[in-house]
């Protein structure tokens, strides 16, 4: 059974960075593409970004370009998202995900493409 838990959330003032962490437990294989969404009141669940750790294979969504770069870790079977220059807007709930597939170098960037989530960490921006 795949685990995904998600770290690093909290209340950040805008123009302040942050970074989350994700682990996923009972695998070890890199062709399991993580993404990153995110979920703020009232709106539907958004790409952010996702990575194919079999070939370094990266998405980032036009919304966060430039401020917001994700990453990582084989041996920690972990992904990172940084997140600089934050700004109000970017308030969500950030969720981690893995495929349950997979992919030699695809990135799925709709939610329908992941089957593990994790329960999500709170990301605060105050203006």
């Amino acid at each position: 059974q795949v685990q995904v838990v998600e770290s690093g959330g909290g209340l950040v003032q805008a123009g302040g960075s942050l970074r989350l962490s994700c682990a996923a437990s009972g695998r070890t294989f890199s062709g399991y593409p993580m993404g990153w969404f995110r979920q703020a009141p009232g709106k539907e669940r958004e790409f952010v970004a996702a990575i194919n750790r079999n070939n370094g294979h990266i998405v980032t969504a036009d919304s966060v370009k430039g401020r917001f770069t994700i990453s990582g870790d084989d041996a920690k079977n972990a992904v990172y998202l940084q997140m600089n220059s934050l700004k109000p807007e970017d308030t969500a709930r950030y969720y981690c995900a893995q495929t349950t597939t997979v992919m030699l170098s695809a990135v799925p960037t709709t939610a329908s493409g992941y089957g593990y989530w994790g329960q999500g960490t709170q990301v605060t921006v105050s203006s």
